[in-house]
């Protein structure tokens, strides 16, 4: 695929995705009070959500699979390009439809920038070392995450504080900043990803489009001939709809506790930053999960702890106690989405390889939204605490779904047919993997070679 390195693969990947994230970092602090500054109220704010998340919906399938046909660069750099459009409408919105507009592009970015990078990183890594373990640079990759956002939103924070400038408000200030730094982040792009592919303009452009429902179809072929499989992707609907607790009901809860909104917000701006960094502390235990439980327990175990912290924020009865909880739902998460996607990655040949994880984070979508009209409602007619009960129930419930890949991973472990990928076509040797899938291979076992362990090593975020 390339002439890299293990170790430069991984120095690409991580400066990339840590430059994919400082803009939101910017831009999460202001983009609500900027829409309120220019005129929209808080149900136009609700509507000019949906446009995004419509379109992310629509769209994550197909641009997956387009990844996956046309190539992973050409679809990154489309998406950051139209990340960039996004960013420029957005400075100089003043109406509902023209924020529309710029939430309706986030969404064709979101879409098309689900799973390329990263779908290239374990390529390039597999390439370049076909026994490389890449779950530790998943990891860092929590870590970067965590960093770059927290990193983003101080210093937003210290540019509303400089603010204005001019005609510039300070509100805009971050906003222009953000600009500038997906611009130079899309130059970067262009010179640090390589890729070998075997076609190359319009007739290949033609081709990948005509070639992405296959692959997009193959992709959902795979849940019916991969119990394993089939489990991981259901732990996004649990999860889906468990996260609302923490990214929503949390504001709820911590006004309901001190008494004051206005406090509480003033409270949750640092604590945003801080819950970032946590995030990025617990992606950085990721090798020594790894090495202590293997993959698959000790992802089942932080579903578990992760409801539990839910439990503590919605129990809590002061704000110190709230926060404890929460950023220690934020270092769980971040802990749990390494060794999620890894054990994902190791289900799936390369071919397909977009196309699962778009999959995977499609299915998020319909479970947050369900998750947002149940336990919002649910707060109404009963209470915040009792609706971060039932969610962190549910973010509990997914812990089973990991027994297929632990089971797999054993059974593969014992009979020494777990460590190379099947691709289409070639023999399968367990029952629970069919063509186009990856056999469970070593990791998942908890087994970390001494090259791979960080010295000092997110999900979405999974930050979605």
């Amino acid at each position: 695929m390339t002439n890299l390195s293990v170790r430069q693969v991984r120095f690409r990947y991580l400066t990339l995705y840590g430059l994919r994230w400082l803009p939101t970092g910017l831009m999460i602090p202001v983009m609500i009070l900027l829409m309120q500054e220019r005129g929209l109220s808080l149900t136009q704010i609700g509507l000019v959500g949906t446009a995004q998340g419509l379109i992310v919906l629509a769209l994550e399938l197909p641009t997956g699979g387009l990844a996956d046909a046309l190539g992973r660069k050409p679809v990154l750099v489309a998406a950051w390009v139209v990340c960039l459009a996004s960013l420029t409408i957005f400075a100089v919105a003043d109406s509902f439809w023209l924020f529309f507009l710029s939430w309706a592009l986030q969404g064709f970015y979101r879409a098309l920038d689900s799973g390329p990078l990263e779908s290239w990183y374990v390529d390039a890594t597999l390439a370049a070392d076909p026994k490389a373990e890449y779950e530790p640079g998943l990891g860092y990759a929590g870590t970067v995450i965590g960093v770059a956002i927290g990193a983003g939103a101080l210093l937003s924070g210290g540019l509303v504080a400089l603010g204005p400038v001019g005609p510039i408000s300070a509100l805009t200030l971050p906003v222009l900043v953000a600009i500038a730094l997906q611009t130079i982040a899309l130059v970067v792009l262009l010179r640090l990803l390589v890729e070998t592919r075997s076609a190359r303009g319009a007739g290949a452009l033609r081709a990948s489009m005509v070639e992405a429902p296959r692959m997009v179809g193959q992709a959902v072929g795979l849940l019916r001939r991969s119990r394993v499989l089939l489990a991981l992707v259901c732990v996004e609907l649990f999860w889906g709809f468990g996260m609302v607790t923490f990214e929503s009901l949390l504001p709820v809860r911590l006004a309901e506790v001190v008494g004051d909104a206005d406090r509480a917000a003033a409270l949750l701006g640092p604590a945003s930053s801080v819950a970032w960094l946590a995030n990025a502390a617990g992606a950085a235990l990721t090798p020594l999960l790894l090495r202590w439980l293997g993959a698959a327990p000790a992802a089942a175990l932080l579903r578990i702890l992760q409801g539990v912290t839910v439990v503590g924020m919605g129990v809590f009865a002061g704000p110190v106690g709230v926060l404890i909880a929460y950023l220690a739902c934020y270092t769980v998460h971040g802990a749990s989405n390494p060794l999620h996607m890894g054990l994902l990655h190791r289900q799936v040949d390369g071919p397909y390889r977009t196309s699962v994880l778009s999959l995977n984070s499609m299915m998020a979508q319909p479970a947050g939204a369900l998750g947002m009209v149940v336990l919002t409602t649910l707060a109404d007619r009963s209470s915040v605490s009792t609706a971060m009960f039932v969610g962190a129930v549910v973010l509990a419930l997914a812990a089973p779904l990991y027994l297929p890949a632990w089971r797999a991973g054993r059974a593969a472990t014992a009979d020494g047919s777990g460590t190379p990928p099947v691709g289409p076509g070639a023999p399968v040797a367990e029952p629970e993997v069919a063509p186009g899938l990856a056999a469970p291979a070593a990791p998942a076992t908890g087994a970390v070679s001494p090259e791979a362990v960080p010295t000092a090593d997110v999900t979405a975020t999974r930050s979605r």
